[in-house]
């Protein structure tokens, strides 16, 4: 994991809950931590990491996650057993 993926990791378990982490940082995030992201129909896509997965919509027409998806990929990674 580079000093971004800590960042965005960061962000992420930040309180309150951040609206402007980029959709592709957190992709990058769960590659860094050896997970990988699947594209699937329209614009979803999912997650696997350690074992769980996660399945989300891209968001549109902005770039930035939604804030219940912050808290959704927030409470992933907690299953997942990252922490910040």
């Amino acid at each position: 994991m580079n000093r971004k993926h800590a960042k965005t990791l960061a962000a992420i378990f930040a309180r309150p809950t951040r609206r402007s982490i980029p959709f592709r940082d957190f992709e990058a995030l769960v590659w860094g931590l050896g997970g990988e992201a699947r594209e699937r129909e329209g614009s979803r896509v999912s997650f696997h990491l350690r074992g769980r997965v996660w399945h989300v919509h891209r968001p549109h027409p902005g770039k930035e996650m939604k804030t219940y998806q912050v808290e959704e990929a927030r409470e992933w990674l907690r299953l997942t057993g990252v922490r910040s």
